[in-house]
């Protein structure tokens, strides 16, 4: 497919290159990224408790019963997340980026926070599970918000050369920062409260912790400035009259079509993501069985390298192109990471896990690096923060529900080794389908 994919009426919009400050330049990319990662601190924070909240919430004798079922919150939160850039995507193309990142990324801190303050199954009954999910559902439209935002101002701040190397740094840059963040949290918790006092009182001090990111959030954006090109398309927006709004306009015309073949890579990538990154810590609690402070030291190790593999393969899509660097990825995780799982489930050496741990954090982000300036570069500046919030979110919301699969499909903890390594052959397999398919973006920003 070529990149008549996009509708001819939209071709040049503003212009490719903007003149910004250099002061302007950084703030954004501090915000994108800082945004991202505050983000990501959040929601990693359910993942490195979820055996525990498992069983505070969602108990059953069968355990891997009790680990889905804290993974199908995890995916209700991303099921909503669609319905948050929708809201979020459409103030942001209409009315600016920074407003709607301010709000957003303060609604995920105090949303957060709040899971600390819930009641458990023992406490009030079945009442728990239901506030429990609830909340994940407004989580869920407030990290829509921040992914349709932060997505958007860092690379239309930046030379187009620094595109690619900005859409690693933001996607998985932040999330490598946000889960370094919640690594360090965790370590700090554990230590405080160790052995059982965790699972009465060191998981509600980990979701506290999210009222933070709230704060530090609303100190970053206040004094942000607005994107050039939104600026830019604003000045031709008031010279016009009559313009559909970006989310009419992304159903009712040709972007549709280009949203549908965003999600091959979307969902790829965001699956990739969530089986790897997102399944490490219940895969070293489950299956290595350490400690909870030796899994943080792993932990932070691996938000390291998806930071490192965000930025070089971003970059790389900046020196090949987006189309080639996708290929690259697709073929490696699949010839790699079955054996990374199954090599790590069958050691008992930590030097070992560590290498193998490291391997998939690493592969896991490098898989959707490059995917954020992808999607910016499918959409003119009047739509992006819509069309790149959607694309991205539909699908993560369906990347995301993997986890649950895994657990459901494993009979016993120690089958989710084997699982994980069919799924993840299955969901790359799926995004060097849509590397076929996609067009090359490289250079196609307006």
């Amino acid at each position: 497919m070529a990149t008549s994919d996009v509708p001819a009426a939209q071709a040049p919009g503003t212009p490719a290159v903007m003149e910004v400050s250099t002061r302007q330049r950084t703030s954004a990319i501090i915000a994108s990224v800082l945004g991202w990662s505050l983000d990501l601190f959040d929601l990693f924070i359910l993942l490195y408790v979820a055996p525990v909240v498992g069983q505070l919430f969602f108990p059953s004798s069968h355990p891997t019963w009790s680990l889905a079922a804290v993974y199908a919150s995890f995916a209700v939160t991303l099921l909503m997340r669609p319905i948050g850039s929708a809201i979020f995507g459409h103030y942001a193309d209409v009315h600016g980026r920074k407003g709607a990142m301010l709000v957003a990324i303060v609604g995920v801190g105090v949303a957060t926070a709040a899971f600390g303050l819930l009641p458990t199954i023992h406490q009030v009954g079945a009442i728990a599970p239901v506030l429990f999910i609830l909340l994940r559902l407004v989580q869920g439209v407030f990290v829509g918000g921040v992914v349709a935002s932060t997505h958007t101002i860092g690379t239309e701040s930046v030379p187009a050369n620094w595109r690619g190397f900005m859409s690693g740094l933001v996607g998985g840059g932040g999330a490598g920062i946000g889960a370094l963040l919640a690594s360090f949290v965790f370590l700090v918790t554990s230590t405080l409260f160790p052995g059982e006092a965790f699972a009465q009182m060191g998981w509600r001090v980990m979701f506290f912790s999210g009222i933070f990111s709230s704060f530090l959030g609303w100190f970053i954006f206040r004094n942000l400035e607005e994107s050039p090109f939104w600026k830019e398309a604003q000045k031709k927006k008031a010279q016009k009259k009559g313009q559909s709004a970006p989310l009419r306009e992304l159903f009712a015309g040709g972007y549709r079509n280009v949203l549908l073949v965003n999600l091959f890579i979307t969902i790829g990538g965001g699956a990739g993501y969530y089986l790897t990154s997102g399944y490490m810590p219940t895969f070293l609690k489950l299956i290595n069985q350490l400690p909870n402070t030796t899994s943080s030291y792993i932990l932070m190790a691996c938000s390291l390298a998806a930071l490192v593999a965000a930025v070089l393969v971003g970059t790389l899509s900046d020196i090949i192109g987006r189309k080639k660097t996708f290929f690259i990825v697709g073929v490696l995780a699949i010839v790699l990471l079955p054996t990374f799982y199954l090599g790590m489930a069958k050691t008992g050496d930590l030097s070992t896990i560590v290498f193998y741990a490291l391997g998939i954090a690493f592969i896991g982000n490098a898989g959707y690096a490059p995917v954020l300036i992808f999607l910016n570069e499918r959409f003119p500046t009047a739509m992006r923060a819509t069309g790149t919030g959607l694309s991205w979110n539909i699908g993560f919301a369906v990347g995301g529900m993997m986890p649950t699969f895994v657990s459901l499909a494993s009979a016993t903890p120690a089958d989710i080794p084997l699982s994980l390594a069919i799924f993840a052959v299955g969901v790359f397999a799926l995004y060097l389908v849509g590397t076929l398919i996609i067009p090359e973006t490289k250079g196609n920003f307006r």
